[in-house]
């Protein structure tokens, strides 16, 4: 066994619960998605990650369970695993991770075993943006239009730009950790998660993107959801896979077509149109975005737009460019890719689109981190469903290069 530098940060892994809303017969760490357990997937991204001291927080009774899965996981570092037994209550399971800290550890990261397919790279990402005074929460953006209710009548609208879907790892300063859990103890209080017991204290929680891939998975949906990830994903998409430095540029192909139809106004190329009359379709039918989309997962051999944001993810109904081309820029940083360049082509009779050209593709650029992108329209001389007004065809092209460097 060779010997692993002592790190300065460690993850606490929580594993303790009892999957009761799972309706499975074990506790819901040891629930398989495959052929491997939920906590096996948690530990293959965590030990994908920097190197970390690694304590998972079991159920009392099955510590030997989590044993073997930590060392299964841990290859040539198991001297960095340790496994603990939990509390009846998450804050009392991570106390007790906290109390198996190494004397070196200067931050810790705090993570739900059921967030199994969180990507090594939000790890790294969390750890990274903990400070001396500031942890790390990493969310992802609200696409759902949500209400404020009252006996079952709709009251208000929230505005979600005000909001974020919490995720983890969060990561904290160990010291600041521990003085807000010693005081939530004295205090009796309970929290739904660490990053809110430690903003009680008076701490800064500062945020970092998350992934799509880091849900929690509580209800059997949320299992088959991981289990159609895992059959579709190319291997080991959970870390990235190693191409090694000098790998060549791929290219992508992607089209859309929506016709028009609905109420409100039409979102294209990243943009409102008032007055225009909108396209049809499960999000907001803007077919240049989802082209992109396609394109770039495809060229990443990420599948397509319907694995990831079809139907099937009613969290995406309504939701617009940035939101569809944010998240596929990070699945395909997950994956171990950049973005090179975009360009995108699209047929039909309206809106007229030159005025708003360089508008639109500042909006598509920025949605993809800055990435080129380049959008020209044209029309059919009145030949076919866009030539008699239907609807729009679009076709894009992307380019998108590996990551130079080793990868896990």
């Amino acid at each position: 066994m060779s010997i692993v530098p002592v790190p300065h940060t460690a993850i606490i892994i929580v594993a303790a619960g009892s999957g009761t809303r799972l309706e499975a017969r074990a506790p819901k760490a040891f629930v398989g998605i495959d052929n491997r357990t939920i906590l096996r997937h948690a530990l293959d991204g965590v030990f994908a990650a920097q190197p970390l001291q690694v304590i998972v927080v079991a159920p009392a009774g099955h510590e030997g369970d989590a044993q073997t899965e930590l060392l299964a996981a841990a290859g040539d570092r198991a001297d960095l695993g340790r496994v603990v037994t939990g509390g009846a209550t998450r804050q009392e399971s991570v106390a007790a991770g906290l109390a198996a800290l190494w004397g070196d550890v200067t931050t810790v990261l705090v993570h739900d075993a059921a967030r199994a397919l969180t990507p090594p790279s939000v790890i790294d990402a969390v750890a990274a943006a903990v400070t001396a005074q500031a942890a790390a929460l990493p969310v992802l953006p609200v696409v759902d239009t949500l209400k404020r209710v009252d006996g079952g009548v709709v009251t208000g609208t929230v505005d979600r730009s005000e909001l974020a879907a919490a995720q983890t790892p969060q990561g904290f300063p160990r010291d600041a950790l521990e003085a807000a859990y010693a005081r939530a103890a004295e205090e009796g209080a309970e929290y739904t998660d660490d990053a809110a017991l430690f903003a009680a204290a008076g701490h800064t929680v500062r945020l970092v993107p998350g992934s799509e891939r880091s849900f929690k998975i509580t209800t059997p949906d949320d299992l088959e959801r991981a289990r159609a990830l895992l059959a579709t994903a190319p291997p080991s998409t959970g870390a990235r896979r190693d191409r090694g430095a000098g790998a060549l540029p791929r290219v992508g192909i992607g089209t859309d077509v929506h016709a028009f139809g609905g109420e409100g106004d039409l979102w294209l190329a990243g943009l409102e149109w008032p007055g225009e009359q909108p396209l049809s379709g499960h999000s907001d039918g803007d077919a240049v975005a989802h082209a992109i989309v396609d394109a770039l997962l495809g060229a990443a051999g990420l599948g397509d737009i319907g694995t990831h944001f079809g139907t099937a993810h009613p969290e995406y109904a309504g939701a617009h460019a940035d939101v569809f081309l944010s998240a596929t820029r990070r699945l395909l940083a997950e994956a171990g890719f950049s973005i090179g360049n975009v360009s995108v082509q699209f047929q039909g009779n309206r809106p007229r689109f030159s005025a708003r050209r360089v508008e639109a593709e500042r909006a598509l650029s920025a949605a993809l981190g800055g990435a080129p992108v380049s959008v020209t329209a044209t029309t059919t001389d009145a030949l076919g469903f866009p030539g008699r007004g239907e609807g729009i065809a679009v076709t894009a092209v992307a380019l998108v290069v590996p990551v130079d460097g080793p990868h896990r």
